[in-house]
C-alpha cells in the first residue's frame, strides 16, 4: 500500500524481467500486472531488446550481464527465492542496486508467505477451542520428502528421531508412498490421521522458511516440527505458538519425549492451534511495491560485494543453530 511522497504526473516506469516471466507467467507483460496497485504507472516487459531503456532490470534466479553499461538511473534488482547453497555465485561487484529475496534485510522483502493478525493484541483464541485437533488421530509423525541429500542432515535427524517415536517417511527417502498425483488425498491423510509433520527445509539459512512450513504445515490441521531458519526467524514469521523448532531440544531423543507428552495430552496438543482464526496469510503484492518504489526518491547505491551480503559468515549453517545463539525457555524451566 506504499505510495511515494509525490504522485502528481508520475512517469511510466519500464520494468524488464530479464530471464523471462517463467513462474510469473500469470503476470502478463504490459500494464496489467499493476492494474490494481496504489501506484500503477509501470509496464512489465520480457523483451531483452529493451534493456537499455528500461528503468529497472529484474534478474530472477540467476544473473547474466546484458552486455551494455548500466546507466546511472537504471536500477538492477536481484530476485532470489532459493537459499545461498542453491543459487549462483555472483562474480560482479557494484552491479546490483536492490535485492528482492525472502530475507528480512532485503531492499524489497519477498517472503513465501506473510502472516498478519486481525488484531495484534489478540494472538491466541480463547479456550476451549471449538475443535479438538487430536480427535481420532492414531498416528504420530509424518514427513513427505524427495531430496535425501540435504546439507543440513535432516534425513539423519529424522532417522534418529525414528528410534524414539513413530515417524512415517513418504517418498524417495522412506518406505511409504503417497504419489503427488494424489496430493489432495495425501494431505487429507495428514489432517485425519497424523498429529505431527516434519516441515524440514533442505538448508539451514537465516529467514529461509518456505511452503514446507506455511502450506504443508500451517495450511493443514497438523502440528509442524521445523528445521531450517533460525528459531528467532520463525518467531517473527509464524503465528504465535504454532510450531515446534528442533533446536528447542538438545537431541532427537528429547524432542521425541516431548512429542509423546503431547500425544498423550489433548489439551496440551490443542494449545498449538489457538492461533487459528486470529489472522491470515496475505498477498504481499511484489509488483505493486516495486512500482511504487521506482517512483520514490531513493539514494543511488549498489552492493560492492553481493556475495558477502547473500552468503557471508553466519548466513547458513550445516548443523544446529542452537549452539550459536538460542536456548529454549522450555528447557530451562
Amino acid at each position: 500500500m506504499y505510495r511515494p511522497p509525490r504522485e502528481a504526473a508520475l512517469p511510466l516506469k519500464r520494468v524488464l524481467v530479464y530471464n523471462g516471466l517463467g513462474s510469473w507467467a500469470p503476470h502478463k507483460s504490459g500494464r496489467a500486472p499493476f492494474a490494481r496497485c496504489p501506484v500503477d504507472t509501470c509496464v512489465l516487459t520480457a523483451n531483452k531488446a529493451e534493456s537499455q531503456k528500461a528503468d529497472a532490470i529484474l534478474y530472477k534466479d540467476h544473473f547474466v550481464h546484458p552486455g551494455h553499461p548500466k546507466s546511472h538511473k537504471q536500477v538492477w534488482i536481484l530476485y532470489l527465492l532459493e537459499c545461498p547453497y542453491h543459487t549462483q555465485h555472483m562474480k560482479f561487484n557494484d552491479v546490483f542496486n536492490w535485492t528482492a529475496t525472502y530475507r528480512r534485510d532485503s531492499d524489497i522483502v519477498a517472503p513465501y508467505e506473510r502472516w498478519v493478525y486481525h488484531d495484534d493484541n489478540v494472538r491466541l483464541a480463547p479456550l476451549p477451542l471449538a475443535k479438538n485437533y487430536a480427535a481420532n488421530k492414531t498416528r504420530q509423525v509424518a514427513w513427505f520428502v524427495s531430496n535425501c541429500g540435504a546439507r543440513n542432515g535432516r534425513l539423519q535427524y529424522a532417522r534418529e528421531l525414528q528410534k524414539y517415536i513413530s515417524v512415517d517417511i513418504f517418498g524417495a527417502c522412506g518406505s511409504k508412498k503417497c504419489p503427488r498425483s494424489n496430493q489432495d488425498k495425501c494431505f487429507e491423510m495428514l489432517d485425519n490421521e497424523y498429529k505431527f509433520y516434519l516441515a524440514f527445509e533442505n538448508s539451514n539459512c537465516k529467514d529461509y522458511i518456505t511452503e514446507k512450513f506455511f502450506v504443508n504445515g500451517l495450511g493443514r490441521n497438523i502440528l509442524p516440527i521445523v528445521m531450517g531458519a533460525r528459531p528467532e526467524d520463525y518467531e517473527r514469521s509464524a503465528p504465535e505458538h504454532s510450531y515446534i523448532h528442533v533446536d528447542e531440544f538438545p537431541s532427537p531423543k528429547e524432542l521425541a519425549q516431548y512429542l509423546h507428552k503431547l500425544d498423550a495430552d489433548d489439551d496440551l496438543y490443542n494449545s498449538y492451534f489457538r492461533w487459528k482464526g486470529t489472522g491470515e496469510f496475505i498477498n504481499t503484492h511484489f509488483f505493486c511495491r516495486l512500482c511504487a518504489l521506482l517512483h520514490d526518491d531513493f539514494p543511488t547505491k549498489s552492493y560492492r560485494d553481493i556475495n558477502e551480503w547473500w552468503r557471508g559468515p553466519g548466513t547458513c549453517t550445516t548443523g544446529s543453530w542452537r549452539r550459536h545463539s538460542w536456548q529454549s525457555p522450555r528447557l530451562s524451566s
